[in-house]
């Protein structure tokens, strides 16, 4: 672990204003955007139409793939990890790497922040990597705290809940697993996937945990007793990501099958579907006030969905290479996200 301040290459570009490319496609005016109950909006006809933002901030630092970010819930901080097998730690409001995290020897596929504003507890970087361990660290100073060796494979996702007590790791066993994330204590083991986990999240509450897998469902789980609640079937390829509303009622999914799915948490029902050109989408996430859902996906962009009507808002492009991961600030203003080429894009989310 290198605890020094490191300068991270800042590349400040011009904000450019929102663009449409019109020619040799149909006007978005000539769409007609519906929402309907279990409805597929396909909005690629329009693709080439889309306004696109680009980056106002680069980060660079990581070499080669970019797999995880995870932002502070001050925005103060924000936290990478790629191939690697390093964190970076970055003052995000000066785009400086604070200090590089070292110790796993595989790649980091995933790491998660717990809430800095619940306690008066230090906040914790949890981190999983393809080494099968989890590591637990002190966001402030960078000190390892500990290491959890539990996973019997690959680390793919992770999730810690709103109070900050409970860290929910998922990955090739096919197992979910709940930790005391203060003491490192396993609680319980969540099984029933038939293929790897690929994605956890828990609801604002804390009530609730969702899981997204490569055996192509979405599971509803109590985390106080493991139960499991319900299973969403919709998805034709992996699931890679699952996201919930602020308000707690919708969860948004993302699955190699090109789509981004809205179910009604209470009754478990499809809502609708969204889907742009038929790539993989990797990432969802909804904006703080939820008026904004996120998907990332292998065409190198970032899409602003409205959830309620389903419209595509528009189109941020970072650079030439796959969004794996992203995460809004806190303000709603910006997205950070990861490329394949190790590139830390920041960009101004559309008024």
């Amino acid at each position: 672990m290198n605890s020094k301040p490191k300068s991270g290459k800042v590349v400040r570009a011009i904000a450019y204003a929102a663009v449409v490319a019109v020619t040799g496609c149909i006007p978005q005016s000539s769409a007609k955007l519906v929402s309907l109950e279990n409805s597929t909006l396909n909005l690629s006809a329009i693709a080439e139409s889309e306004p696109t933002a680009k980056p106002v901030a680069i980060l660079t630092g990581h070499p080669s793939y970019v797999q995880a970010i995870a932002i502070t819930s001050d925005g103060q901080i924000l936290a990478s990890s790629g191939d690697d097998n390093s964190i970076k730690i970055w003052n995000l409001a000066q785009g400086i790497r604070i200090r590089t995290l070292t110790g796993h020897s595989k790649p980091v596929h995933a790491i998660a922040i717990s809430p800095s504003d619940v306690s008066k507890m230090p906040a914790l970087l949890a981190s999983g990597s393809y080494d099968g361990s989890i590591k637990i660290w002190n966001l402030a100073t960078g000190e390892l705290i500990r290491t959890l060796t539990g996973d019997s494979d690959s680390v793919l996702c992770l999730a810690i809940s709103p109070d900050g007590q409970t860290l929910a790791s998922g990955g090739l066993d096919k197992t979910i697993k709940l930790w005391n994330l203060r003491t490192g204590t396993l609680i319980r083991t969540l099984t029933g996937d038939l293929d790897a986990v690929n994605a956890v999240s828990f609801s604002p509450d804390g009530q609730t945990l969702a899981s997204g897998s490569a055996d192509q469902t979405i599971k509803l789980w109590n985390p106080n007793n493991g139960i499991r609640i319900r299973t969403l079937t919709g998805h034709s390829d992996w699931v890679n990501s699952v996201t919930f509303s602020p308000d707690g009622q919708t969860l948004a999914s993302g699955s190699n099958d090109g789509t981004i799915k809205i179910w009604n948490l209470a009754t478990g029902e499809l809502q609708s579907t969204l889907k742009g050109k038929a790539v993989m989408v990797n990432s969802v996430a909804f904006s703080p006030k939820g008026q904004t859902l996120a998907s990332g996906s292998l065409d190198n962009t970032i899409k602003l969905w409205n959830p309620r009507s389903g419209e595509l808002k528009s189109t941020l492009a970072g650079d030439d290479s796959q969004v794996n991961s992203f995460a809004f600030n806190p303000d709603g203003q910006t997205i950070v996200s990861g490329t394949n080429d190790g590139i830390i894009n920041i960009l101004q989310v559309p008024k």
